[in-house]
């Protein structure tokens, strides 16, 4: 049986360099092509962002073959006893806490725009929201938004989990994340890594009557151009994310990180050397795409969904983190 996974494994990796391979050399000649143009900085720039979001959503879909099917299972849960509560945002007002929350990058993202306005605080949960705008503060466009707290809370090892509904629509996706400004081109992992506790691209299979109640849980190190590397911890089912609360939690120390779904074990990786700086929490909406405008990824596109799918709403009950109470428990 191995050696027949090893052996689709290697066929669709063949499949993948034989693919990327025209591209990659339609790049080079496009650099020499565009190299005496005013703007061709960034006309290559948008070429090349279109070009790895299919990349990645190439490389995704080798993951939902070859990884989905054959991950182990466990009956893991998680043990909140030898922690202690430190932080906690059950956003019960009717505004954003900005000692705690920023929105660092506004503007152009991916396939849209983030923007703060997109982001609201009532019923007792966070709103995100994704919809379309023709009179948008950057122009007409797809607008959402990401907030995290690097000037309002740090942490160092501990347990952090987000509940929340999971927003219904394709060619977008939510996150709930941790991640450090060391990140940066060829810097190793145990100097801050990007640990995606949960992504949600996978909402548009439904549509193809495939499994679609699907998260994915990644570590990310070395930047995000050359120097970058990726794991795929876990790819998970979950019950009900579109119209339920689900919590989806990390527990990180200096042995590497456990991932959890409802308290109960989906993954674990000291991928990268695991990191060791303290690291803020964000949370997020991405539109696929480049430049502003919406194109195919690993999540489908946004254009291509059923009238009344947008606005579609990343709903956050809370967001908390644990700190060991014991050094020796970790």
């Amino acid at each position: 049986m191995k050696r027949k996974i090893m052996a689709v494994i290697s066929l669709l990796l063949c499949f993948a360099i034989l693919c990327a391979t025209p591209a990659v050399n339609t790049v080079s000649a496009k650099r020499e092509t565009v190299a005496q143009d005013s703007d061709s900085s960034e006309k290559l720039e948008l070429f090349t962002d279109k070009l790895v979001n299919q990349l990645i959503d190439m490389v995704h879909r080798f993951l939902m073959i070859i990884r989905y099917p054959w991950q182990k299972k466990t009956n893991n849960t998680i043990d909140l006893s030898k922690f202690e509560l430190v932080f906690a945002d059950e956003f019960n007002g009717n505004s954003l806490n900005k000692k705690v929350w920023n929105h660092y990058r506004q503007g152009e993202r991916k396939g849209g725009y983030w923007d703060s306005n997109q982001a609201t605080v009532y019923d007792g949960n966070l709103h995100i929201r994704a919809e379309y705008k023709a009179d948008g503060k950057y122009g007409p466009g797809y607008y959402c938004d990401r907030i995290d707290t690097r000037k309002g809370y740090l942490q160092k090892y501990g347990y952090f989990e987000c509940r929340c509904i999971l927003p219904a629509a394709q060619g977008l996706w939510s996150s709930f994340w941790l991640s450090s400004e060391n990140i940066d081109d060829f810097v190793p992992g145990t100097e801050g890594t990007e640990i995606d506790v949960f992504e949600s691209p996978l909402w548009y299979r439904g549509e193809r009557g495939l499994e679609n109640n699907l998260v994915t849980s990644n570590l990310h190190y070395g930047g995000y151009e050359l120097g970058h590397r990726y794991h795929n911890v876990a790819i998970t089912k979950v019950n009900n994310p579109y119209k339920e609360y689900n919590t989806y939690g990390v527990e990180w120390n200096e042995n590497g990180y456990i991932f959890y779904i409802n308290g109960k074990e989906t993954g674990r990786s000291k991928f990268g050397g695991v990191s060791k700086v303290p690291e803020y929490m964000l949370l997020s909406i991405e539109i696929d795409g480049a430049g502003g405008h919406p194109s195919h990824g690993w999540s489908g596109i946004i254009t291509a969904n059923d009238p009344g799918a947008l606005p579609a709403d990343f709903v956050v009950d809370y967001v908390r983190a644990y700190q060991y109470k014991d050094s020796a428990a970790q």
